[in-house]
């Protein structure tokens, strides 16, 4: 299948955005939910290191470039819609979010309340120096 085909089924959204769940290969802990653009998704499939499109820096990202925790893809799925996408990767580091957890999704509901309930492996003020 011809590189154009493959991206022309993706369903972009309005903003030519599609969101994309990220998934551990190891452990299939889902790591983090991000954007990807045209370029992003084409670039993570060629490249084998996942990009995204960073909203709030409106530009792409190659995940782990300031911190050296990057997301190395091992498959790349769509949905039954083709309007999400899933990224299996080999996470670096073991550490995804910025916060310096594992994942993103560190904060459970119960009894009504957000409680964080995954640790913080290392300090994010280590992990983004600038020395």
């Amino acid at each position: 299948m011809s590189e154009a085909t493959w991206l022309d089924e993706v369903r972009w959204d309005r903003d030519g955005l599609v969101p994309v769940i990220v998934q551990e290969a190891s452990s299939r802990d889902v790591l983090m939910l991000a954007w990807m653009n045209r370029e992003a998704l084409e670039r993570s499939a060629r490249e084998g290191h996942a990009v995204f499109w960073s909203r709030s820096r409106g530009r792409l990202w190659k995940k782990g470039e300031e911190s050296g925790h990057v997301q190395a893809v091992k498959e790349i799925r769509t949905d039954c819609d083709s309007d999400a996408v899933l990224i299996v990767v080999e996470q670096a580091g073991g550490i995804a979010c910025h916060t310096g957890r594992h994942s993103c999704f560190f904060n459970r509901l119960e009894r009504g309340a957000w409680r964080c309930v995954e640790p913080v492996l290392k300090d994010p003020a280590e992990i983004y120096s600038h020395e």
